[in-house]
């Protein structure tokens, strides 16, 4: 591998929704055949990255009927130092799995990630009752089970599908359409800006001096006052005591825009840290 090819750090194993993330984060950067790392959780790509084992990483920020992805932000809030560079958004489509030549009348059980199984109650109901359901550790790992054994399902995209030889037995199977998951591309702090679009967004991570009446509002009146519009806000646990909380805060803009800038310099006067997560194009 030539030391100047990008390798990408994404939650393995190969077949994941974080795989498919990486190759299309890796396609728009111009890398035809990308350099792919596999790590056995998001703590390991994002220490990855932290550690310069690898330029990039790819991991899951948020699911539009999940929500947001507490180990990503965690990370961003108290482990690593790694900035946000991009945004992708997946559209998510289950398919039903079976091992080449098996019929559904064969499965005895069915085998995915608790959330796969979770957004196909639905259709496991009306298509498979009855059968036991088995969690996995990914997606992926699903297919590679089905791929083996008539007895079983797997709930994955068509992607691990071909790359575990299983069979597509149904598509979108997916209780609702319109499932989403936004993956974030992070690079180590300080990496240069790699990918361009109309619209930019900046993420934050706010820490309060000390939980008191007003807090929220506070926050809230600075972006106000410097008419900077917010995309999302959700707390957080600090770790530090029950009932403390900081927050996490999208905006449109970047850090480079002057409204953006008072803003965070009025709340760096009043906050215990603000730490930006990333500048980057919007999704």
């Amino acid at each position: 591998m030539p030391a100047t090819e990008p390798t990408f750090a994404y939650l393995g194993p190969a077949g994941t929704y974080s795989d498919e993330a990486a190759r299309a984060f890796a396609a728009r950067l111009g890398a035809d055949e990308p350099a792919l790392f596999e790590c056995s959780s998001l703590d390991e790509v994002f220490d990855c990255v932290d550690r310069g084992r690898c330029e990039y990483g790819v991991v899951p920020t948020e699911n539009s009927l999940e929500g947001p992805v507490t180990a990503t932000l965690d990370n961003f809030a108290f482990k690593s130092s790694a900035s946000i560079l991009g945004e992708e958004v997946l559209d998510i489509h289950h398919c039903l799995l079976l091992a080449p030549g098996a019929s559904l009348d064969e499965v005895e059980r069915v085998a995915s990630h608790p959330q796969g199984l979770a957004q196909c109650r639905r259709f496991l109901s009306e298509r498979l009752p009855g059968r036991a359901s088995v969690t996995t550790s990914s997606t992926a790992e699903s297919a590679r089970l089905s791929a083996a054994d008539p007895h079983v399902a797997g709930i994955a995209n068509a992607f691990a599908a071909q790359l575990y030889g299983a069979h597509v037995a149904e598509r979108d199977i997916e209780d609702h359409f319109g499932n989403q998951t936004s993956f974030a591309l992070i690079g180590r702090q300080g990496h240069p800006s790699v990918l361009s679009g109309p619209r930019m967004k900046t993420s934050l991570a706010l820490f309060l001096q000390a939980d008191k009446a007003g807090a929220l509002l506070m926050i809230l009146s600075e972006f106000a006052y410097a008419n900077v519009n917010l995309t999302k806000i959700q707390s957080r646990p600090t770790k530090q005591a029950l009932g403390e909380y900081m927050f996490f805060i999208d905006l449109e803009g970047s850090v480079n825009d002057l409204a953006v800038q008072t803003a965070l310099n009025c709340l760096r006067l009043k906050l215990r840290e603000v730490k930006v997560l990333g500048s980057y194009p919007a999704a």
